[in-house]
């Protein structure tokens, strides 16, 4: 928004109101605002390692708690900011805020879901990122024109702070987290509650043994470096490293700038950014409906190749159009082509490395790494958002059009690990998911005998109860 960038960014603004003599590639590289932009990520980053000993110590919903409150502070003060530091201060917020809801939330729900709807389920939490997302792109088209404007985009942020501060207070905590914490009938109470029915006793026997493993463990952070948690560690790792490298916050940080640098105007890369944005939505729906059914495998792999499609199409486009040296005007029939192009790359991430990157780390460790291994994925995560977010207008400015074939190498690539090292998990309960990774022909070499869960039966509690 021009009020947004004369108030706070005016070298920035100056810049894009010169004219098209400089090239189209560096109109808004500015450090300033791209911190202000990737500060939240950067304090996600910090805030996930203490988010992680406070989900395991005092539950899910105490972290989803604290995140919310913190989150609500952080969106008051953007809201009633005056200068550039106050700006960054409540992005800070807004980060920790993040750092703690991501880390308890994709926990919280492979917990509480039964395994033939884990993926569904999880799916929800992108599935209500993708709608926040396209909400803000719908709130910046409409309080574009006016001077306050950008009071309401960024105070409104309040409303999602608010949402998850009173949800938290009502939802129950997760029967392993109640269980790691010492209530046994508690915990065996509210897994009959979520699941309707009283016939538990195979459930609550794995669970008890993920608890006692994890008892034994002395420390999850030296634990998940020992070698049979060697898959977990990789996959916790790399699978939110490859989720940033797919280029998806290129297009959803700076859709509006992408979209204006291509010569769309104001209020067109607003309206081009909504349309991205319902994509995200639609196509998030679709992973809801697939994953369970067709599994985390196949829609990686079919939206790896259709990202690296159309990101090949989007550089030959803007290469067509504004050459090595960034200065040349796109057709209107071209602008088109490019935001369709645009679309199919948003539609392929959204019902595979956006979803998935989330549902797969918080699925596949065991109990006693399972609050290290979602934060070192929080913290990949958002370590690699905040690089992306901060240099993507310097790469732009210097890279050109090869910036997206810089993304689409870097699918090719990730989509080979995904065929080569990623076992499928749709349908294994998630304390039985060591049998997945020792059948697998590389991670298997790492996984004891005796980490294998899933032997339990109604016979082996009633001789326990006996």
């Amino acid at each position: 928004m021009d009020s947004f960038l004369s108030k706070f960014f005016p070298s920035v603004y100056r810049k894009e109101k010169e004219g098209h003599h400089e090239s189209m590639y560096c109109k808004f590289d500015s450090h300033l605002l791209t911190l202000f932009t990737s500060s939240l990520y950067l304090a996600a980053l910090f805030a996930s390692a203490v988010a992680a000993y406070v989900t395991k110590v005092f539950g899910r919903k105490i972290s989803m708690l604290f995140g919310g409150i913190v989150f609500l502070a952080g969106a008051i003060l953007n809201g009633v900011a005056v200068d550039v530091a106050m700006l960054i201060v409540g992005r800070l917020l807004l980060g920790v805020g993040v750092g703690f809801a991501n880390q308890s939330v994709p926990l919280y729900l492979s917990e509480m879901a039964p395994s033939q709807l884990r993926g569904a389920l999880n799916i929800g939490f992108q599935m209500a990122i993708t709608i926040g997302i396209l909400v803000a792109g719908l709130i910046n088209f409409t309080f574009a024109s006016k001077d306050w404007g950008w009071r309401a985009s960024l105070g409104l942020a309040a409303v999602p702070a608010i949402m998850i501060t009173v949800g938290s207070i009502f939802l129950p905590d997760t029967p392993n987290s109640i269980l790691a914490r010492g209530n046994t009938e508690k915990a065996r109470e509210m897994l009959k509650k979520i699941r309707g029915t009283d016939n538990v006793d195979e459930e609550f026997q794995d669970l008890i043994d993920a608890t006692h493993a994890a008892m034994r463990v002395d420390g999850q952070w030296s634990t998940i470096l020992k070698p049979e948690y060697r898959p977990h560690l990789a996959i916790c790792f790399l699978v939110p490293f490859f989720q940033q490298f797919t280029g998806i916050n290129v297009i959803m940080f700076y859709a509006p700038v992408l979209f204006k640098t291509l010569g769309f105007g104001d209020d067109a890369s607003l309206m081009s950014a909504v349309i991205t944005g319902l994509v995200n939505v639609f196509a998030t729906f679709i992973s809801i409906l697939a994953v369970d059914r067709l599994g985390r495998r196949a829609l990686f792999l079919e939206g790896g190749i259709q990202m690296i499609v159309s990101q090949v199409l989007v550089a030959v486009m803007i290469a067509k159009a504004f050459g090595s040296a960034g200065v040349g005007v796109m057709s209107k029939a071209d602008s088109l082509l490019v935001l369709i192009l645009i679309c199919f790359y948003v539609a392929a991430f959204a019902w595979s490395w956006g979803p998935l990157g989330w549902l797969v780390p918080s699925e596949i460790c065991p109990l006693e790494i399972r609050s290290a291994g979602q934060a070192i994925n929080v913290a990949v995560n958002m370590a690699f958002t905040f690089i992306i977010g901060q240099f993507f207008l310097t790469m732009l400015c210097h890279m050109k059009f090869g910036l997206f074939l810089f993304f689409a190498c870097w699918v090719v690539v990730m989509t080979l690990f995904i065929y080569f090292f990623l076992p499928e998990t749709k349908n294994v309960p998630i304390e039985e998911m060591n049998n997945v990774w020792r059948k697998h022909w590389f991670w298997g070499q790492y996984i004891p005998d005796d980490a294998v869960i899933g032997t339990a039966s109604s016979t082996k509690i009633k001789d326990m109860e006996a």
